[in-house]
C-alpha cells in the first residue's frame, strides 16, 4: 500500500494537511518499505481553502494513509471520502517510527480500520489479475 507523510524535511512528520509543501511517499508491504518519491504540492487549483485542500488530495490521491501532524475537519471529511485514512501523530514524530508503527500492526493482528483497508487493496489486486489473465 502506499503511504503518505506530510514532511517539510522528508524525516519527520512536521505539517498541517492544509499547509504542507510536500508529501513523502512510501510503498509499505508486510516487513518493509520503500521511499518512493517526494511529491511537491502546487497551489494552482486556487489560493482559497478549497483549492488548497484539492491540490493536497490530489497529491496523494493513490495513497491508503496518510500521516500528519493536524487536519482540520472539512479537510478530514474529504479526504476520507477519497478512500484515504488521515493518521494523526504526535508533532515531530519521525517517519521512520511511524513506519516501525505500521510494520507492528501488519505483522500482527492489524485493527479493523487497516484490515478493512488491506483487505480492499488485496482485493482489487485480485481483479487487476484476472482482467489480465483474461486478456492473454
Amino acid at each position: 500500500m502506499k503511504v503518505a507523510f506530510a514532511s517539510h524535511d522528508g524525516v519527520t512528520v512536521n505539517a498541517h494537511f492544509g499547509q504542507c509543501i510536500q508529501f513523502a511517499i512510501f510503498e509499505v508491504i508486510k516487513g518493509s518499505s520503500m521511499l518512493l518519491e517526494i511529491r511537491r504540492v502546487s497551489d494552482i487549483q486556487g489560493g482559497d481553502e478549497n483549492g488548497r485542500i484539492e491540490s493536497r488530495i490530489g497529491a496523494i490521491g493513490d495513497c491508503t494513509l496518510v500521516f500528519i501532524m493536524q487536519i482540520g475537519a472539512s479537510a478530514a471529511a474529504r479526504v476520507t471520502r477519497r478512500k484515504i485514512m488521515p493518521v494523526k501523530v504526535p508533532i515531530g514524530s519521525s517517519i521512520e517510527s511511524q513506519l516501525g508503527r505500521l510494520q507492528e500492526l501488519l505483522s500482527g493482528r492489524p485493527p479493523l480500520w487497516l484490515e478493512k483497508i488491506l483487505n480492499k487493496e488485496n482485493n482489487a489486486l485480485e481483479e487487476r489479475e484476472d482482467l489480465n489473465d483474461t486478456a492473454r
